[in-house]
């Protein structure tokens, strides 16, 4: 939109510009003096609407300055005057738009810099977030990793405790065995029998363990022999 703008300001500078140098059979001086005003009024208000006091506040004062004396030379009679006057005060008006029109391009560069930095900052501070995110995932996944060790070692922790422990308890079975077997009794009968005639035979038994033992004489005796039983308890009963 500025640039049409300014165009247009153009285009009307050279046909300003095209109107003064014609012959002057084609066109009076009071004419062409207004003319001239009519086309600086027209530049003045393009600098003003683009902003010139504000961009160029010398060229646009000094532009409405010339088209006023111009406008007070056309009505006091002095038309050539008014015509140099209006032609400057388009001059300047001109001045005043293309400072404008170069404060708006590099307000719009700087803004576009800018822009681009806010986007290449916004880039930067994504890309660092998905970093973040990634090594925050690498360390989820190690952590689950530790932590799947952790429950292997401790379920083979348990195992080898349970073993132990019955490799324990078959220990104390074996030792409560062979307790219980070294403290049977073993029981063993000595009968002696002397006869008349002196000969002596003497039988000897062998108890099973634990289980009372009953002795019958097994040889034949007569009324003169003596018999004598001996039980022999090993190891001896606790009283």
């Amino acid at each position: 939109m500025t640039h049409k703008t300014l165009f247009a300001s153009l285009l009307a500078t050279s046909a300003v510009c095209l109107a003064l140098s014609t012959p002057a059979a084609a066109a009076s001086t009071s004419d062409r003096a207004r003319e001239a005003i009519a086309a600086a009024q027209a530049k003045i208000h393009t600098a003003e609407t683009m902003g010139a006091d504000a961009q160029a506040p010398r060229e646009a004062a000094g532009a409405r300055a010339t088209l006023a004396k111009a406008q007070e030379d056309f009505k006091t009679d002095h038309r050539e005057d008014a015509i140099q006057d209006a032609i400057q005060a388009s001059a300047m008006a001109d001045t005043a738009i293309g400072l404008t029109q170069q404060h708006k391009d590099a307000a719009i560069a700087a803004a576009r810099d800018d822009q681009r930095a806010t986007v290449d900052n916004a880039r930067d501070q994504v890309t660092a977030a998905q970093a973040q995110a990634a090594a925050a995932q690498d360390q989820t996944v190690a952590a689950q990793q530790q932590a799947a060790d952790a429950n292997a070692r401790a379920n083979a922790a348990e195992r080898s405790a349970a073993a132990s422990a019955a490799d324990a308890a078959a220990a104390r079975d074996a030792a409560a065995s062979a307790t219980a077997a070294a403290q049977t009794p073993t029981v063993q009968t000595t009968v002696t029998t002397d006869h008349a005639t002196a000969v002596h035979h003497a039988v000897h038994h062998k108890a099973t363990p634990a289980k009372p033992v009953t002795t019958t004489g097994a040889a034949r005796t007569t009324a003169d022999d003596t018999t004598t039983t001996t039980t022999t308890i090993t190891p001896q009963p606790q009283p």
